[in-house]
């Protein structure tokens, strides 16, 4: 068996989906491993790194997907590239399917297995390989250590001869993964922090960590069976608003991470809210890819209204990229191992498996 990785689109991507220290894992399981040259240069990661650890390194992109068996990604290929793909080898990434739909059903008929992680079903078995997971627990951390920079005062309260500086207030919307992070790390470094989200069972979590949970009035659990947000109600919204609208004046740091899979995310700081803001607030906002969760946010732009930051960020991970990596790359290898028939050497794709029969595109 074959596996192979090519670098992504350097700008903007950078993370890699085979670290060395996984080569070695993947020949103990049967695998040759193929690698483009100057796979991970760009993250300090030298070709001989590879070359110890047993990999292959080939010269170009087309050489390392044409002899794969199994190919590894972060993001879907380009056109150019898949038309390297051949009939009954796999591709494994975040495919995005909601938003390369047809691209995938064309390479589905000629019969390459596509198999998206971010499809993982939320269950003990797939926890090891919850790219989702992994990738938004760096996100959250990231942000609040992006928004504190942004911040032109001090996060914690400190008391000095010449008086009591305050401590930073802070707003996590979406108290999922990166905002649990989030809270965690806001609190560790001295702020006041309270979150809101539209899963009730989030506020057990949140003040876990040391976070207020401010709570809508008459609240639906807007939660799904696999654990992820749904759209909620108009009644809801109102409410939500109307409690967010009171909070916000009051708050220096907000950072927003409400996502709906496959859905623009949701609009839940509107311009009339930021315009009663403190001046030098900041609000950073995890979920600009999608549309934003701020009336203003704009992709890889800092907004500036009535003195407020409102920065937006594509691809927060490409500033973390080596430990993005090495967890992505972790998570991938737990979903190749399971998905390979190891005494047979080959690969098995068991519909009965729920793990497989969730993330395969069909």
């Amino acid at each position: 068996m074959r596996i192979g990785s090519i670098l992504e689109n350097q700008s903007f991507e950078k993370r890699i989906a085979i670290t060395p220290e996984l080569v070695k894992k993947y020949i103990s399981l049967g695998f040759e491993v193929s690698l483009v040259r100057d796979y991970g240069s760009h993250l300090g990661i030298k070709d001989e790194q590879f070359k110890e650890m047993g990999a292959k390194i080939l010269t170009d992109d087309s050489e390392v997907l044409n002899v794969s068996d199994i190919i590894v990604q972060l993001a879907m290929l380009s056109d150019d590239k898949t038309s390297s793909i051949k009939e009954n080898q796999t591709l494994i990434g975040v495919l995005n399917p909601y938003k390369n739909k047809d691209k995938l059903e064309n390479l589905a008929k000629k019969k390459i297995n596509l198999f998206s992680l971010e499809l993982l079903p939320r269950i003990t078995r797939a926890q090891s390989m919850d790219i989702l997971s992994s990738q938004a627990n760096l996100a959250g951390y990231k942000a609040v250590i992006e928004a504190f920079a942004n911040f032109e005062k001090a996060i914690p309260m400190m008391m000095t001869a010449a008086g009591t500086v305050p401590a930073a207030k802070v707003l996590v919307v979406g108290a999922g993964v990166a905002g649990l992070q989030a809270i965690a790390t806001a609190k560790r470094m001295g702020a006041i922090v309270f979150a809101t989200d539209v899963r009730m069972a989030s506020k057990e979590q949140v003040e876990s960590l040391g976070g207020k949970f401010l709570t809508v009035e008459g609240s639906e659990n807007l939660e799904t069976e696999g654990g992820y947000a749904k759209e909620a109600s108009d009644d809801f919204k109102k409410k939500q608003e109307e409690l967010l609208a009171e909070t916000l004046k009051k708050i220096d740091i907000v950072i927003c991470t409400a996502l709906i899979p496959g859905k623009k995310a949701p609009l839940i700081i509107k311009d009339n809210m930021i315009e009663n803001m403190q001046a030098g607030s900041v609000i950073y906002d995890l979920a600009a890819i999608q549309g934003g969760n701020t009336a203003y946010t704009e992709v890889d732009k800092i907004i500036k209204k009535n003195d407020i930051k409102i920065i937006g960020e594509s691809n927060i991970l490409n500033k973390l990229p080596v430990s993005a990596s090495n967890l992505y790359a972790k998570n991938v290898f737990n979903f190749v191992d399971n998905l390979i028939d190891k005494e047979n050497k080959k690969i098995s794709i068991d519909l009965e498996d729920e793990i497989i029969e969730k993330t395969l595109i069909k």
